[in-house]
C-alpha cells in the first residue's frame, strides 16, 4: 500500500519538478495483471465475478496528474459512454474529467472517497476504485483495453509522449 503511494508520489514531484521520470521510478508503479487498461486515459477496468466491472485510475494517471484532492464519481444510474467522464476530480491545479475506460451503467460509486479521497493515491488498486458499472459490451471493451505483457511497455510509450509534450510546451510550442 505505502510502496505504490511512494512511487506514484515520486512520479508527481519528479514532473512538478521538471526533472521528467526516470524509467526506475515507472518501474515501480504497479500495473496488476487481471486488469484492463487505457493506456490513453490511464484507467483501469477489472472484471468481477457478478459481471460488473469496477473502473479506478492507474498508478502512472495518479503519478502524471499529482494529488487528487477531491473525487466525485457520476451518480448511481448513470449511462457513461467510454472515453468520457466517468468521474471528476480535483487536483491542486484543475478539476479533470476521469476518461471511462468502457461504456455501461454505474452501479456502485465507492463511498470512501467522498470522506478520504487520498485512498485513489494510496491504493489505486484496491480502495482507492472508482465505480462499479453493468457493462453494456465488455468483449467488445475488452478489444480496446490492453492487458498482460503489453501494458508496461505502453505506459512507458504514454510517459514519453507526455515527456515531449511538456518539453514542447515549456519551450513555447504549440501541442496538438
Amino acid at each position: 500500500m505505502g510502496h505504490r503511494w511512494a512511487a506514484a508520489r515520486a512520479v508527481a514531484d519528479a514532473l512538478t519538478l521538471g526533472m521528467g521520470l526516470a524509467d526506475a521510478a515507472l518501474d515501480a508503479l504497479a500495473f496488476p495483471p487481471g486488469l484492463h487498461y487505457d493506456i490513453e486515459h490511464q484507467t483501469w477496468a477489472r472484471p468481477d465475478a457478478d459481471g460488473l466491472v469496477t473502473v479506478g485510475i492507474t498508478a502512472l494517471g495518479i503519478g502524471l496528474s499529482g494529488e487528487i484532492y477531491m473525487c466525485r464519481p457520476k451518480d448511481v444510474g448513470q449511462m457513461v459512454e467510454r472515453g468520457r467522464s466517468v468521474a471528476v476530480v480535483e487536483l491542486a491545479k484543475a478539476i479533470v474529467a476521469v476518461k471511462a475506460p468502457l461504456s455501461g451503467t454505474v452501479l456502485a460509486v465507492n463511498p470512501l472517497l467522498a470522506a478520504q479521497p487520498e485512498l485513489v493515491h494510496l491504493q489505486p488498486y484496491d480502495d482507492g476504485w472508482l465505480v462499479r458499472l453493468r457493462p453494456q459490451d465488455w468483449r467488445g471493451a475488452m478489444a480496446g483495453l490492453l492487458t498482460g505483457d503489453a501494458v508496461r511497455a505502453a505506459m512507458a510509450g504514454h510517459l514519453q509522449r507526455h515527456r515531449d509534450e511538456q518539453a514542447a510546451r515549456d519551450a513555447g510550442d504549440v501541442v496538438m
